[in-house]
């Protein structure tokens, strides 16, 4: 097991101050895309397992030109455990994972009780702004119940709070993701909520 020293991939040193925000499940880099240019005092680390969508969103954020997003092709759980420093992240985001509907799938969805734990480790000590949070959203109503019992199961070190969302999405959208966009004329519901770190 090796930490890496993520500050380094933006051209910092290692105990640079400067706030680093984590998406998980990247897909075609459409919140990077979109998030990056209006903080651009905040660093963005986008992660996807599917390399094709890793590729499209790496060569997206090439194209517009964004100093503040990197793109890794990895398991996020696996990254998080065995790479990853205590404290490491002002806000991990999670929008539209894999519902893994069957339920002989569940056993694969990624927000589980012990995942949560490990983003609570990652997750900067809460400061005076509040801003040590995970940001998790879904259309799938079934998947946002269990996020709810997972959520409900880490509340020693997490307290829920309402989705708000970022500044980069559209009117009407939750999130402004391509997966959104794509399905929200279908009429499907959009629930988000946050998980923010509980001092201490």
């Amino acid at each position: 097991m090796s930490r890496v020293a993520l500050r380094q991939w933006f051209g910092l040193a290692d105990d640079d101050a400067r706030p680093l925000d984590l998406e998980i499940g990247s897909g075609k880099g459409t919140f990077l895309v979109q998030q990056a240019p209006l903080e651009p005092g905040v660093d963005f680390l986008g992660l996807e397992i599917a390399k094709a969508f890793w590729r499209h969103a790496a060569d997206r954020a090439r194209r517009h030109g964004l100093p503040n997003v990197r793109l890794l092709w990895h398991d996020a759980d696996a990254f998080l455990r065995n790479h990853v420093a205590d404290e490491t992240f002002r806000r991990v985001h999670v929008y539209f994972p894999d519902p893994w509907p069957k339920a002989r799938h569940h056993k694969r969805r990624l927000i589980q009780p012990p995942f949560l734990r490990e983003l609570h480790r990652v997750l900067v000590a809460p400061g005076r702004d509040g801003v040590a949070e995970v940001r998790l959203a879904t259309d799938h109503t079934d998947y946002f119940a269990w996020m709810e019992e997972a959520a409900a199961a880490v509340t020693d070190v997490f307290e829920r709070r309402p989705f708000v969302s970022p500044d980069s999405a559209g009117e009407g959208e939750l999130v402004g993701t391509n997966f959104e966009r794509k399905y929200r004329p279908e009429g499907r519901t959009f629930r988000g909520m946050v998980l923010a770190k509980r001092p201490g």
